[in-house]
């Protein structure tokens, strides 16, 4: 029988404490950037095992401020995976960057430090990896490996709450780690990203920078009136990119529901897993999708597209007409035409998996029975 509402690829887990949390904020008065995103930070900072954190509008202003504190800019190039969101290469060609596309691992999904590596130049500023679907790589591997003079800006979108082989936090690295607070995220408030990292210059012009390259934020010129001529003294080129209160109080609930949160997408993810195993064993998952160490925003799955009567296309249209939103994640960015010019070798993991993965809907907000739904119209479709 075919559920009448429509299951999400990701929905957001809200209770009534993010609502109240929202209506501190308004009867407060202040619901820009201030005290509440303060806090946030510290918090977060703490949960990741990272000295800072730079809270801002989004992960591409993230990704983007990151980049241009690690000084890239016209004629350099970031090397990043072709298989991902096009923020990661676009944060580059903001800057007058060149994106350099790495081919990826096809039981990671994850364009891991030898394949980076590989399509390292002379010309290469920064390597931005990219945690996909929340596996994370060995970057410390990676920083072995690469020349002292090109940085590492993460791109942990998909890999808040995920950990290192090491066994710490995605964010403890030492790098720029770019995280994102959008809808469907792990941590969601509506809209929203951060930089985490360790240096403390870098810290404080990435919290200038997001606000017009201003001495202070608005809370410390408005609160403080010693502050006012202070607001004048801008010297270099900023933007308009800083987070809010109204998203730091609904950002520190979630923070706190991180455990609850991690334990229903485990649920979900080892339910998948075990059924497929059983019912589909040619059906090929990501690497350690159930492990600890892994975040769980995606679950992706590798169909055998070459024993199957329809297209990945159509299986997927096949399980949105059932209200399951199944997704793609992605089409690799080196066919687009925007990245037609952007220097690529060959690509064939990229090339052969982007015709056969399918995300299947994972999110806290999903019970047991919303997974056994899936799995059922799933493997009805394939048949």
């Amino acid at each position: 029988m075919i559920r009448t509402d429509y299951l999400p690829f990701g929905k957001p887990n809200f209770s009534d404490q993010e609502v109240e949390a929202v209506s501190r904020v308004l009867r407060s008065g202040w619901v820009g950037m201030g005290p509440e995103t303060i806090a946030f930070e510290n918090e977060l900072g703490q949960a990741v095992g990272a000295p800072h954190v730079v809270s801002v509008n989004s992960c591409t202003s993230a990704l983007f401020l990151a980049l241009l504190a690690e000084g890239v800019g016209p004629g350099d190039e970031v090397v990043c995976p072709s298989l991902t969101w096009c923020s990661t290469a676009n944060a580059a060609l903001y800057l007058g960057a060149t994106p350099v596309f790495a081919d990826i691992e096809e039981d990671t999904l994850c364009a891991t430090p030898d394949r980076l590596l590989a399509a390292v130049t002379p010309r290469t500023r920064a390597v931005v990896p990219v945690h996909f679907g929340g596996l994370a790589i060995d970057v410390a591997e990676l920083r072995r490996k690469l020349p002292p003079h090109v940085a590492i800006v993460e791109d942990a979108a998909h890999a808040l709450g995920a950990r290192y082989r090491d066994g710490t936090p995605v964010g403890s690295s030492g790098n720029a780690v770019c995280f994102s607070f959008y809808a469907n995220k792990n941590l969601s408030t509506g809209e929203g990203g951060a930089i985490a990292l360790a240096d403390t210059g870098k810290a404080n012009r990435l919290r200038s920078l997001r606000l017009h390259a201003l001495p202070l934020d608005a809370w410390k010129r408005f609160s403080d009136p010693r502050s006012l001529l202070l607001s004048n003294l801008i010297d270099e080129l900023g933007y308009k990119m800083n987070y809010t209160d109204l998203n730091a109080a609904i950002g520190r609930v979630q923070l706190r529901r991180q455990p609850e949160f991690a334990a229903a997408r485990r649920v979900v993810a080892e339910r998948y897993a075990r059924v497929l195993c059983e019912t589909a064993p040619d059906i090929r998952l990501q690497r350690d999708c159930t492990g600890p160490a892994h975040a769980r925003h995606l679950f992706v799955i590798q169909l055998p597209i070459e024993r199957l009567a329809r297209t990945r296309d159509e299986i997927v249209r096949g399980l949105r007409e059932r209200n399951v939103g199944a997704s793609i994640h992605y089409t690799p960015l080196h066919v687009m035409p925007l990245y037609a010019d952007c220097p690529q070798g060959q690509l064939p993991v990229t090339e052969r998996v982007a015709a056969r993965i399918l995300t299947l809907p994972i999110s806290a907000s999903m019970t047991v029975g919303d997974a056994d739904y899936v799995l059922e119209q799933l493997l009805e479709v394939l048949q």
